[in-house]
């Protein structure tokens, strides 16, 4: 690899909870033709801690610097799997969580007035070495409602059905030292995010001190708008190069 190669930094795409890498297929697309390397991991959706534990090692194995890039829940991944990383030189939150420590997630959304997520949750079990565990996932249902409302209710009824559960520890736990009290942060908001909460990410980025746009949309923003927040991290992507 040459110097300026490995100097470029690389974009790290973490994916939220009932979603996988796959949503991140439109940005990853734009990316790739600009140049830039990419890379979007599967985040494990087992809990806060083992899944920013997992995050942190891949962006730990990845040479030269990173841009880590968080959707949804993959934003408070990215808060905590960061914090202290040297390589790591910017955070961009999509419609993503940026919480402080001490706050869990699920404390959070349930002071979101524009949030409907909850009660569009059904719960579920996994296995685990000893008893079964508490997981969640979105009633297919309301998935377009909830998630999803300005894609064509076709592509939602996948969107929903092909969903990943999250492990409801995910909501419990509480945040470490957040990585963007000491990195450049941007956000991208969806106006019409009904999943995570307009109200809840607009107030996380400009607690963050993010440099942020608004986009009208819904929570999943990189899928119905891949250009619009591709455009966002090459300018993230930028300031940081």
């Amino acid at each position: 690899m040459t110097d300026s190669a490995a100097s470029s930094p690389t974009v790290v795409l973490v994916h939220g909870a009932f979603a996988d890498a796959g949503s991140w297929a439109g940005v990853v697309e734009l990316l790739l033709a600009e140049g830039v390397k990419v890379q979007a991991p599967a985040n494990p959706l087992r809990g806060l801690a083992a899944d920013a534990a997992y995050v942190r090692s891949v962006i730990e194995q990845i040479e030269g610097p990173v841009l880590a890039v968080g959707h949804s829940y993959g934003g408070a991944v990215i808060t905590n799997a960061t914090t202290g990383l040297a390589n790591v030189r910017g955070l961009v939150y999509v419609a993503a969580f940026a919480p402080d420590e001490g706050e869990a997630l699920g404390d959070v959304e349930a002071g979101s007035t524009d949030s409907v997520l909850n009660s569009a949750l059904k719960p579920a079990t996994y296995p685990t070495d000893g008893e079964p565990a508490p997981e969640l996932y979105v009633d297919p249902a309301r998935f377009h409602e909830a998630f999803a409302s300005d894609l064509p209710p076709d592509q939602s009824a996948v969107l929903g059905a092909s969903q990943r559960p999250v492990a409801a520890a995910a909501f419990a736990e509480k945040t470490g030292s957040p990585a963007w009290k000491t990195l450049p942060s941007w956000a991208v908001v969806a106006s019409g995010d009904k999943a995570a909460g307009a109200d809840v990410i607009r107030s996380m980025a400009e607690r963050a001190g993010a440099d942020a746009i608004e986009l009208e949309g819904s929570h999943v923003i990189m899928i119905s708008q891949p250009r619009a927040v591709t455009d966002h991290i090459l300018r993230a992507l930028k300031a940081v190069s």
